[in-house]
């Protein structure tokens, strides 16, 4: 027979701290598997599908929505122990590199553009900014009482994070390009005879059947408008990641050991994850011939969106179960006097 107390337990969340944890981890598990078995073209001219495109797409958006809504869980509840504008922070962070996956989604999928600068590098900038907001007041609530070869890790992390995205900033074969004698004027092309006429209409043709794509002449239009801008675009992400992978070093380093390590060893890693895949993206788009989106080290881009979501988590369980006791040992001992 039941007690009154059982009667009137509350009931338990539909979502459990485990269900949730596990759920991330299949979902990386998954998005590896999927990036491992379709990622290499099947010959070295052909390009990757369009499904295995969209799927990657997937993958990530799903990721970061998900962190997005856990940061926000944690930023509405009043037991969060690091701070409620942290989670705002990260939260914003997440939602605008969702938003900006979304929109360069559609200017590569189904516009079919491959533009420097889209409209979704605007909430990338805004992910950026708010992540180091969050990782700032989250840094800045503890004291950094680090030891001498704690200083030498951060310091060691901090140069080689900046010399290794110093190099990537440097455009390739600048040297080789300089050493390369101008083409001869008599070596230039003769014009084309009638016959390779129809030949060379061939590209108008093509992008006369992209223009009918809806909103392509607005998207071009953007493109053009925001491409001389691509350099400072770049350099912006060059620095924030390397700041980013600095504070991320710092919050290993600040919550080292302690009940709450553990979420914050996530976040950590999720930052380290996304400067692996953007440092990949930068070196792979500067530096390889005839690359496509969508290669292996991308999916810790997939990766950093299920770490941020299981970090949310785990300090959302940890808080409220940590106050939730103290309650309990608070009432116990007034009905004990």
């Amino acid at each position: 027979m039941r007690t009154s107390s059982e009667k009137f337990t509350p009931s338990q969340p539909l979502f459990s701290a485990r269900t949730l944890v596990v759920s991330g981890i299949t979902w990386a598990v998954l998005a590896l598997l999927f990036f491992l078995l379709f990622s290499i073209p099947h010959s070295p001219d052909a390009e990757l599908p369009l499904w295995y495109s969209i799927g990657t797409y997937i993958f990530e958006w799903i990721a970061f929505l998900a962190a997005a809504i856990l940061c926000f869980r944690n930023w509405k509840s009043t037991q969060i122990v690091s701070g409620r504008n942290v989670w705002l922070a990260i939260g914003i962070g997440m939602i605008g590199y969702f938003l900006g996956g979304v929109l360069f989604g559609l200017w590569e999928l189904y516009w079919g553009l491959d533009p420097d600068v889209s409209l979704g590098d605007l909430f990338y900038a805004t992910t950026y900014v708010a992540l180091t907001i969050g990782m700032v007041l989250a840094v800045s609530s503890r004291k950094l009482n680090l030891e001498l070869w704690q200083w030498g890790v951060l310091v060691a992390i901090a140069l080689a994070g900046g010399a290794f995205a110093w190099w990537l900033s440097i455009p390739p074969n600048a040297d080789l390009q300089q050493a390369v004698p101008p083409t001869p004027i008599e070596e230039v092309a003769p014009a084309p005879t009638t016959a390779e006429t129809p030949a060379a209409q061939a590209p108008p043709v093509a992008a006369e059947q992209e223009s009918s794509v809806p909103g392509y002449g607005v998207a071009k239009a953007i493109d053009n408008f925001l491409s001389p801008y691509s350099k400072y675009v770049g350099l912006f992400y060059v620095v924030m990641d390397v700041l980013l992978l600095i504070l991320a070093t710092a919050l290993l380093l600040a919550f080292w050991g302690g009940r709450f390590s553990q979420s914050w060893r996530m976040i950590a890693a999720a930052t380290f994850s996304l400067y692996i895949a953007d440092m990949w993206f930068k070196y792979a788009e500067s530096r390889v011939a005839d690359y496509q989106s969508g290669s292996l080290l991308e999916v810790f881009w997939v990766f950093s969106g299920v770490l941020f979501a299981i970090g949310a988590v785990l300090e959302y369980d940890i808080s409220t179960r940590s106050r939730s006791r103290g309650r309990r040992r608070g009432g116990s001992s007034s009905s004990s006097d």
